[in-house]
């Protein structure tokens, strides 16, 4: 209670603040309407405290995980303190591309070849200015993976990138085949279940640096750490590629992501039925079998990925496994602060986990 009366306090003071910048008294006429806005602040501070603001719940398989999580990246068992005025998930979906801010990023690209004549786009960060990792050889290097039509110019991944930055890291960004530009070579793109590329990307990066601490971390369809979800890919504008394999004029009728799957990516990649598609595209089908610490980070009021859909159960029977789950969010949007430009909660999320794996991970072992 003592906590809450303080940050019921603090919240109230803020308020206060703010109204006293935006609104003028004299708009009212009188002192009487500024009282009932603070009175109805109050009151709001009161219901956000007690309803909004909640500690995440952490989902793990393993006592020794948790003990690392909670010493070593503290935040994801803190009060999460979503934006007072944006905590509504569609509101939070829809408004943090807008709100938060584009760090400038210069990047170096590579395209590698694929075993079936395709390219993949790398967009590499290599700070090479980095004074905690002067050797290039030995600086560890995340792998960023993006969302669905996300590349390395999203506002996310720019976050990483920056936060990487700080802690001396190199990062390097997989753009899934033909939408970053590239020109696509083969009448192939990407799906959920398809990881070909991805292991492609892995061993490349790997041989480049295998000295090096390598971590990875995706969002949304890029599937490893933040709004793990079911999207899946949508079209290109490469469709002279497709034209032999699949009736376009057909696809691009399609009303819903489901009938664009069932009449694209499923028979682009060779699957019986649209259900088929689903079935191996689900991410908790693999969860038992992960060997390596994974954090993922979810909100339990995702637009796109319902809190039915989260395998809670199945988390708890992996050592390896951590979910961390918040009550609000939306889908990648976790802002908080009153005005949240520059940091999400999801960006403190992935800057104490990377740095608790890079400095402490060999406690796990």
């Amino acid at each position: 209670m003592q906590r809450l009366a303080m940050d019921l306090r603090m919240l109230s003071r803020e308020l206060s603040l703010y109204l006293e910048h935006q609104v003028r008294v004299g708009f009212f006429g009188s002192g009487l309407g500024l009282s009932l806005i603070l009175g109805f602040s109050v009151a709001y501070a009161c219901y956000y405290l007690s309803s909004i603001a909640k500690k995440p719940q952490l989902v793990t398989g393993g006592e020794s995980f948790s003990r690392f999580l909670q010493d070593h990246c503290p935040v994801v068992t803190e009060t999460y303190y979503p934006t007072v005025w944006c905590w509504e998930s569609r509101g939070q979906t829809l408004l943090r591309p807008f709100i938060t801010s584009k760090p400038p990023v210069q990047y170096r690209n590579e395209l590698i070849k694929t075993a079936d004549g395709g390219q993949i786009s790398l967009d590499w960060f290599d700070n090479d200015n980095s004074t905690c990792y002067m050797d290039a050889s030995t600086r560890p290097t995340i792998l960023l993976l993006p969302g669905l039509t996300g590349t390395s110019k999203e506002s996310y991944i720019l976050h990483m990138i920056h936060l990487s930055e700080e802690l001396g890291y190199r990062c390097v960004v997989f753009n899934n085949r033909g939408v970053a530009g590239e020109n696509l070579l083969t009448p192939r793109t990407y799906c959920c279940a398809n990881t070909e590329d991805l292991e492609t990307v892995i061993h490349h990066v790997h041989s480049l640096y295998p000295s090096a601490p390598f971590l990875a971390a995706g969002v949304s369809m890029g599937g490893c750490n933040f709004s793990v979800g079911w999207n899946t890919f949508a079209c290109s504008e490469h469709r002279h590629m497709f034209v032999k394999q699949v009736d376009m004029d057909h696809v691009m009728k399609a009303k819903s992501i489901r009938e664009f799957d069932k009449r694209f990516t499923s028979v682009m990649f060779g699957y019986r039925t649209i259900d088929d598609y689903y079935t191996d595209a689900s991410p908790n089908r693999r969860l038992k079998s992960v060997g390596i610490p994974v954090l993922c980070l979810n909100s339990v009021d995702d637009v796109f990925s319902p809190s039915h859909a989260i395998p809670i159960e199945t988390a708890k029977q992996n050592p390896n496994v951590a979910l961390v789950l918040t009550s609000y969010g939306g889908h990648i949007g976790f802002l908080e602060g009153i005005w949240p430009r520059q940091s999400t909660y999801m960006d403190r999320v992935f800057k104490q986990f990377v740095q608790a794996m890079v400095e402490h991970g060999h406690e796990l072992s």
